[in-house]
């Protein structure tokens, strides 16, 4: 199977965001169709599924999960955490040929794009950034994806090699992964949020229930009242790499779902708003990435 990229100078990022991450799915199948294959992309937290999504070519995977799963009962809130999987039960997320949602680990690494995922030490507050030299066959991919997807409080920490990781949208970036695609050479940026373009991250304040939970643990304690801070610092790089015409960003015209949404009719709104907005947006993508 041979698989050729259309552009080899622009990083690809997708923001997280839970179930917002039916923009990102949306531009994922638009680019897709478009034919527009990009040969570097890093995420984080949820972005980290339409990574995969992306780059084993299966835009309708992303759609599957974040639209017709949506009102699933697997997704339901309580039942899961009584179940010890969070608020989310990644479980859902079977990706052998019988499971819910499939995943063509064969496409994804015959793809000569090259991949960075990010999750957070929880005794250290490091960022590893994972790349595909780092995999070791699907089951590792799955257990690094949810490793970069699991918020404190909301989901369990997940054990990757000896090590306690949580969600990738706590380190560097704080939610946008620009420092790792900077650190890989990377001078153009094309980059998917999952907020509206004026949208600036609360400060998080230190409250009884943080402090309860990750007193022994003052590293995850420490990335969560920082996150607000880099996470604004970063979005306002990427505005100015804009203005000086070296990052293409894509915001969604209006965020109507929540992180947690379960409404389908909701999430399949969105989807459809994004997928039109993406599609009168494919000429000015393709200006800036040269096709």
């Amino acid at each position: 199977m041979e698989l050729q990229s259309t552009v080899t100078d622009t990083a690809l990022l997708f923001e997280g965001g839970g179930m917002r991450g039916v923009y990102t799915a949306a531009v994922v199948e638009t680019l897709v169709n478009e034919g527009i294959f990009i040969d570097y992309v890093a995420a984080v937290s949820t972005g980290s599924t339409s990574l995969l999504n992306y780059i084993s070519r299966d835009p309708a995977r992303g759609r599957k999960m974040f639209v017709n799963l949506a009102d699933d009962p697997t997704f339901t809130p309580w039942k899961s955490w009584i179940r010890g999987k969070g608020l989310v039960d990644t479980d859902f997320d079977s990706y052998g040929p019988d499971g819910i949602l499939p995943f063509d680990y064969e496409v994804f690494m015959a793809n000569p794009a090259k991949m960075r995922i990010g999750s957070v030490d929880s005794a250290t507050g490091e960022t590893l950034w994972w790349s595909k030299d780092d995999i070791r066959g699907v089951d590792d991919l799955m257990k690094k994806k949810m490793a970069a997807s699991s918020p404190p409080i909301y989901m369990p920490a997940v054990t990757v090699d000896g090590r306690l990781m949580i969600d990738g949208s706590l380190g560097e970036g704080g939610g946008i992964p620009l420092p790792i695609a900077l650190k890989d050479g990377y001078a153009k940026i094309f980059a998917v949020f999952t907020q509206e373009r004026g949208y600036v991250m609360p400060k998080q304040k230190s409250t009884p229930i943080v402090e309860l939970l990750f007193h022994k643990h003052p590293a995850v304690e420490e990335a969560i009242l920082r996150q607000s801070t880099v996470y604004n610092s970063t979005h306002e790089q990427l505005l100015e790499l804009e203005r000086e015409g070296t990052a293409c960003l894509f915001f969604p015209d209006h965020v109507e779902v929540s992180t947690l949404s379960r409404d389908q009719g909701a999430q399949r709104k969105a989807y459809d708003a994004a997928k039109e907005q993406a599609s009168r947006e494919v000429p000015r993508w393709k200006e800036f990435l040269g096709l």
